[in-house]
């Protein structure tokens, strides 16, 4: 059979990754072989595409769990963050208060005889 210019490109792709899974790697080296080859049969094909889905499946859902883990830790910070602004306001306008009563305080002292 011909090769597919999809397969090609998706088997490009998917070489891009730096994959340990040593099944994947396997299906890859055998899909390349037979691109090389200049044919890939249907069996071929399928094993590939076939490995190349419960690879990147689990794939997938590691990444997406991480990329939630990663959302969840920056609402946390972003929250932190929003709390300590307003802790900040709160403790700058305690010292413009301060600030005010030690001014009249020692004005108020400068004036005593």
């Amino acid at each position: 059979m011909p090769v597919d210019r999809a397969l090609a490109q998706l088997v490009e792709r998917v070489g891009a990754f730096h994959i340990t899974h040593r099944g994947m790697k396997r299906a890859q080296r055998i899909i390349e072989a037979a691109l090389a080859g200049g044919a890939v049969d249907d069996a071929a094909r399928g094993a590939y595409l076939n490995e190349v889905h419960r690879y990147f499946e689990r794939f997938d859902a590691e990444a997406r769990a991480q990329l939630r883990d990663v959302d969840r830790q920056l609402e946390r910070i972003n929250q932190i963050h929003f709390n300590f602004t307003a802790e900040r306001g709160v403790a700058v306008k305690r010292i413009e208060a301060i600030d005010a009563v030690l001014a009249s305080l020692h004005e108020l002292q400068g004036r005593m005889p």
